[in-house]
């Protein structure tokens, strides 16, 4: 059978330090068929010179770099518009895939016809040592999103010829949940398979690793983005502290 085309949408910002793990993680990927889309928001480290050595050695490397500084969300929505898959994954400049979980996860969605999936992850630190699971759940869908997001954005896929390209929300954080929330509005659900195919880098610097200061980002999604009344949008912010307090 025909392996079809997957894009691999990578925003990066500063990531020479674990850029090459990533980017090694998807050239050993036994799945083949993929291009990788590379969209840098203006680094001022060396991740250029080494993904340029990547793109000599290796065509399905692509490198494209935003003219000011504009976060991951625009990074993303222009490596979408230059997508050519039929399927666009995800996969954050830090990340590391499994090396089966393309071949993994596209059966998957081919199988059971399937057009948005993810997949469990494992949370790692700097140092290389896992900190926890976390397990995807069966299906979710747009109200169970709402109240919690378990999608880890390096483990997405979705078919863009049945769902097409989006947009991400400019948002300077939470903007993968709001991509989450807005391919279920065109589509009932999103699959999880249970194996754990993605390591997720828990970074001491991360734009995400202060829980706390994500609460204004919340609100804003909520309200701005999803149109959410005042009540509905302090329900599902006690909703996601609580969870947050209750898994430390």
């Amino acid at each position: 059978m025909e392996k079809k085309l997957v894009s691999i949408i990578t925003p990066s910002y500063n990531s020479g330090e674990f850029i090459k793990a990533t980017i090694d993680s998807v050239r050993k990927q036994t799945y083949v068929n993929w291009e990788m889309i590379i969209v840098d928001d203006c680094s001022t480290d060396n991740t250029q010179d080494i993904v340029a050595k990547y793109i000599a050695i290796d065509s399905r490397i692509h490198f494209f770099k935003l003219e000011i500084n504009s976060g991951a969300a625009i990074a993303r929505t222009e490596a979408i518009k230059l997508a050519t898959g039929k399927y666009i994954a995800f996969l954050d400049s830090d990340d590391i895939w499994h090396p089966n979980k393309l071949e993994r996860q596209i059966n998957y969605m081919e199988k059971n016809k399937y057009n948005i999936t993810c997949t469990s992850y494992e949370k790692y630190n700097e140092k290389n040592k896992t900190l926890k699971l976390i397990e995807s759940l069966p299906k979710t869908d747009y109200k169970k999103m709402l109240s919690n997001n378990t999608v880890g954005n390096s483990t997405l896929i979705y078919n863009a010829n049945k769902l097409g390209k989006f947009e991400v929300p400019t948002i300077r954080k939470r903007n993968d949940y709001a991509l989450w929330l807005k391919l279920l509005k065109k589509e009932k659900y999103i699959y999880g398979m249970p194996e754990v195919l993605m390591k997720y880098r828990v970074r001491n610097d991360s734009i995400s690793s202060n829980k706390m200061t994500l609460i204004k980002y919340h609100w804003i999604l909520y309200r701005k983005i999803e149109h959410l009344s005042v009540g509905k949008s302090i329900f599902h912010i006690i909703y996601w502290i609580m969870i947050k307090m209750l898994k430390r």
